[in-house]
């Protein structure tokens, strides 16, 4: 059984309202459920966060490690093209991660497509709305279970 933790950034507790067109219908705590039931299903742990503030997304960078997650789903939001404290927090913990986002990120504006992130992730999935996270956490139980 492994210990899988979803951090969600900034403003992705809009989901369903903000932007339906780019982002979908569907709530954050919908794909987050849908998420814990199939982790549950395959026998792992599951557990996920939102937050808007970048130093509660450090801190639960650091709890993760202390809690012995074995691995990290995240998205970054805004952050992914600002947070060198965040990239820092997920090199200093090694948790391996996956990143997420849920449009594509290659064919949105030219800051967004810069990621903190991206080269010390295990991978990137983007563009296919809340389905991205599923992807992500399938490759995970992947990982664990070839």
């Amino acid at each position: 059984m492994a210990k899988i933790l979803v951090l969600n950034g900034p403003n992705l507790n809009l989901l369903g309202r903000r932007e339906p067109d780019l982002y979908g219908y569907r709530t954050l705590s919908e794909i987050m459920e849908e998420l814990d039931r199939f982790a549950g299903a395959c026998g792992h742990e599951f557990a996920w966060l939102q937050e808007n503030s970048e130093g509660v997304l450090v801190e639960a960078i650091h709890k993760a490690s202390a809690d012995s997650v074995d691995y990290i789903i995240f998205n970054p939001a805004g952050y992914t093209h600002t947070s060198v404290a965040l990239r820092d927090a997920m090199m200093a913990v090694q948790i391996p991660f996956i990143e997420v986002h849920l449009t594509p990120v290659a064919a949105r504006e030219p800051f967004r497509q810069v990621s903190y992130f991206s080269d010390i992730a295990l991978g990137v999935i983007t563009g296919f709305r809340g389905e991205s996270y599923m992807l992500a956490l399938q490759a995970i139980i992947n990982t664990i279970d070839p």
